[in-house]
């Protein structure tokens, strides 16, 4: 029996099985996925556990009532090498191309930023020379070769307009 059904007969859950088999250390034996299954001598074993817990004993006092049997288990022997050597084979291969794909995504990324970093320097000279010339004009704005003279005009003073309300702009009065 596997677990579940060893579960159901006792009318505790899986994971109490699981618990019991290895905090008391249990020798079960297991299949080739490693779940344990179970004979009829582990069965009244657990019962047997069941009943000392019921009776309020604490898991950690209570021995089991059985021989240590050796634990068994079953091993997948690999029969054909050339099946083994091929996956082998493939996964290298697989290895090969994840590389070969990343070097190439890291050779492009490299481009990418050396083709930015050469704009940025031309921007950098772009703005170097605008600077200049301003400083050059600011130069010139301090330093005038020669100062005009000031005059006013006298002329009449402007009549003044009147200013049109709000109200006379938006309706035309």
């Amino acid at each position: 029996m596997n677990t579940s059904e060893v579960a159901k007969l006792l009318g505790v859950s899986s994971s109490t099985i699981q618990r019991w088999v290895k905090q008391l250390k249990l020798p079960m034996e297991r299949n080739e996925r490693g779940h344990y299954f179970f004979n009829n001598e582990d069965i009244q074993v657990l019962k047997k556990i069941q009943e000392q817990i019921q009776n309020g004993a604490i898991l950690q006092e209570i021995t089991p009532l059985q021989e240590k049997k050796p634990r068994k288990g079953a091993v997948k022997v690999v029969e054909d090498d050339q099946a083994l050597e091929k996956l082998f084979k493939k996964v290298s291969e697989l290895e090969l191309s994840l590389y070969a794909k990343a070097d190439s995504v890291a050779s492009y990324q490299l481009l990418q930023h050396r083709n930015e970093i050469e704009e940025l320097q031309i921007q950098v000279k772009e703005l170097s020379h605008q600077l200049e010339t301003l400083q050059s004009q600011l130069k010139e704005l301090k330093n005038p070769h020669f100062i005009e003279p000031l005059t006013f005009e006298q002329n009449k003073p402007k009549k003044k307009t009147k200013k049109k309300n709000i109200v006379s702009a938006l309706f035309g009065f």
